[in-house]
């Protein structure tokens, strides 16, 4: 079977679409559901055949894209919303937590500094690895109340168009757990932009103030 969408000639490092799909086959609940889920979605030359544990930039925005289409498709909007937001929040903890500048967000210096600074580097320096690591450009802007996590040529809504309504659950999902890590506390993260309804970039906001 051939993936749901031509090839983009973009990529995502290897490890990091791993542990997606890792994080995915534990999440369904095995090997067989995932199965199905990769069929389904076009991908079945993946089913155990993931790419290997490298920073190559080797697997393509398209088959990212169906991955998370396939979640729709297999357990409903609804559902598949719900199975993308938990394998985001997981793909950050295991993939990207202790990755580069995010590594020092640990330490106890990090952890006294003011609520929005933490935010501020935690983001930014998120921003910036997506960029270096893979084709899809992101940036972080701050206003007031919010950091709005902008993200050219998204991998989870690659090649999507004439949604209603914003499809990136699986981004929304690890950067809510990325402000969790990094401020201690659950903050409201919403899409408020997604390429797959006809704008130019997908803008996600993160609010500062838990109680949003």
């Amino acid at each position: 079977m051939q993936a749901l969408h031509p090839p983009s000639g973009y990529y995502l490092p290897n490890r990091f679409a791993r542990i997606a799909l890792e994080t995915t086959e534990e999440l369904v609940s095995g090997r067989a559901v995932m199965q199905a889920l990769l069929e389904g979605a076009g991908l079945a030359s993946l089913v155990d055949n993931y790419p290997p544990a490298n920073l190559e930039r080797g697997f393509d925005f398209a088959h990212f894209a169906a991955l998370n289409l396939g979640m729709e498709t297999l357990y409903g909007p609804k559902g598949g919303r719900g199975l993308a937001l938990r394998v985001g929040r997981q793909t950050f903890e295991r993939a990207l937590s202790n990755f580069g500048a995010l590594a020092g967000t640990a330490d106890a210096a990090f952890r006294v500094l003011p609520h929005g600074l933490k935010l501020r580097i935690g983001l930014g320096a998120l921003a910036r690895i997506f960029s270096q690591i893979s084709d899809q450009a992101t940036s972080l802007q701050e206003r007031s109340g919010e950091f709005h996590f902008v993200v050219q040529r998204n991998a989870v809504c690659w090649g999507r168009s004439g949604e209603e309504k914003p499809v990136c659950f699986f981004m929304v999902g690890l950067l809510q757990e990325a402000a969790r890590h990094l401020s201690g506390h659950e903050l409201r993260v919403d899409e408020a932009e997604c390429c797959a309804q006809g704008y130019k970039e997908c803008r996600f906001v993160v609010y500062k103030d838990s109680s949003n």
